[in-house]
């Protein structure tokens, strides 16, 4: 295991140059080397938990060697994705990921997920819709290094609008004469009234996102059945996301299936509303930007998204007690920094700026027990319904969220790197 685990971190930690991202490399000789480790799992891999303890040979696919050759993935630390070759014969693809975020974080938020995809399947009304929120394994080796599970069959949801240039993609084959997302973006960032500005930037931008629907799935019925499953998705997803307060949620951060169509939020290093810290801070609950809500169809955020909103939430709060005891566990973990740096938080909205080398040394500022204290009072706060100095029905809590989420006084207020406008 050792041996697997130190291979990982190798790995994650491999230098590598600019000019070989989203490039194949060669798999280093050492890791290369390691094969055949008949106790060790894969990783990433889904076992089924035996209440025995018993588990027989066969019962699991255990390691059998890596592929040769990983693909190094764009972004500051580089990412890389690899194939591990299980003794079943597949290959699991998976993300070898290192540097300032606490992959911690993100293994327990997808326990969070987990959990309350538990209780979503034990409630008549939300098991007959077949609500659940999409999860993927998070392995940490590391406070800075871990690997993921690849989702297969997905694409970001900026990528499929937008296309890899952020030129293209649905908005340039449909959107034909509308601006582009750069020029929308300078356009917020120059504009001083940023009301008159994100006003302007919505009416030379039209919402594409319907047409995903229209290309993937030809037939009427499983058109229908898809974009019900896309609706059910994102409500689950978003009432979830708003109680562990997940912020960073741009256009790159959230997959869509394109076999299913549930979309599945990725990159949770920004939780527990340390997004009202970035040097923007974000002020909406969750992502309901104008294509997200056209993916809906002609009902938008009525019908079926609020009656999913209001059944998750629902269920939450059925289950509070053993949501919030996931939450604590981090309150006794030592090394979890609460709160974000202001060098996290200019590293998460990357502008044209100096970093200079105090905000290096000003990380031990922002710790402690007390953000801890005051995030877990937040979430409790929230799945007891109490919104703005006031407690509410789980019907009002829902109606005021989805207010805040597609308010343009907080939309227009947005960091332009987060694409309210999208």
């Amino acid at each position: 295991m050792n041996q697997m685990v130190e291979a990982y971190i190798k790995l994650a930690e491999l230098e590598t140059k600019k000019e070989e991202t989203n490039k194949r490399m060669q798999l280093p000789r050492e890791i290369r080397s390691l094969k055949q480790l008949e106790l060790v799992p894969v990783v990433t891999a889904s076992i089924a938990v035996d209440p025995s303890c018993a588990y027989k040979e066969g019962s699991f696919p255990h390691f059998n060697h890596f592929a040769d050759s990983i693909m190094i993935m764009n972004g500051i630390n580089a990412p890389k994705v690899l194939e591990c070759v299980g003794s079943d014969g597949h290959k699991y693809r998976q993300l070898a990921k290192s540097g300032n975020d606490d992959l911690r974080q993100d293994a327990v938020m997808e326990q969070f997920f987990g959990l309350v995809n538990t209780f979503l399947q034990s409630h008549r009304d939300t098991c007959k819709r077949k609500m659940n929120i999409r999860t993927y394994k998070v392995v940490p080796f590391t406070p800075s290094a871990g690997v993921l599970e690849w989702v297969d069959g997905t694409i970001p949801l900026g990528e499929y609008l937008l296309g890899s240039t952020r030129n293209g993609g649905a908005h340039g084959r449909y959107g034909i004469g509308d601006w582009s997302f750069l020029q929308c973006r300078e356009h917020m960032a120059s504009g001083k009234d940023k009301r008159k500005a994100f006003k302007k930037v919505c009416e030379n931008f039209r919402p594409v996102m319907h047409n995903f629907f229209l290309e993937k799935f030809l037939q009427p019925a499983d058109w229908f059945e898809k974009r019900l499953s896309y609706s059910r998705s994102v409500a689950a997803s978003s009432m979830v996301g708003y109680i562990v307060g997940l912020g960073d949620r741009h256009s790159m951060n959230i997959l869509i299936d394109q076999i299913t169509a549930e979309v599945v939020h990725i990159d949770l290093g920004v939780a527990f509303e340390q997004g009202l810290m970035l040097k923007t801070p974000e002020r909406v609950p969750f992502r309901l930007t104008r294509d997200m809500i056209d993916g809906m169809g002609v009902t938008g955020v009525e019908g079926v998204f609020r009656r999913c909103c209001e059944e998750t939430i629902s269920v939450m709060r059925a289950n509070k007690e053993a949501l919030l005891t996931i939450v604590e566990v981090f309150i006794y973990d030592p090394l979890y920094k609460w709160a974000l740096s202001p060098l996290k938080a200019l590293q998460r909205q990357k502008e044209t700026c100096i970093v200079t080398s105090s905000l290096e040394n000003s990380q031990d500022v922002f710790e402690g027990n007390k953000d801890a204290a005051r995030a877990l009072l937040r979430v409790k706060q929230k799945l007891d319904g109490y919104e703005d100095g006031e407690i509410r029905s789980v019907q009002g809590q829902v109606t005021q969220l989805i207010q805040d989420a597609i308010d343009t006084e907080r939309l227009c207020e947005m960091f332009p790197g987060w694409g309210a406008w999208l």
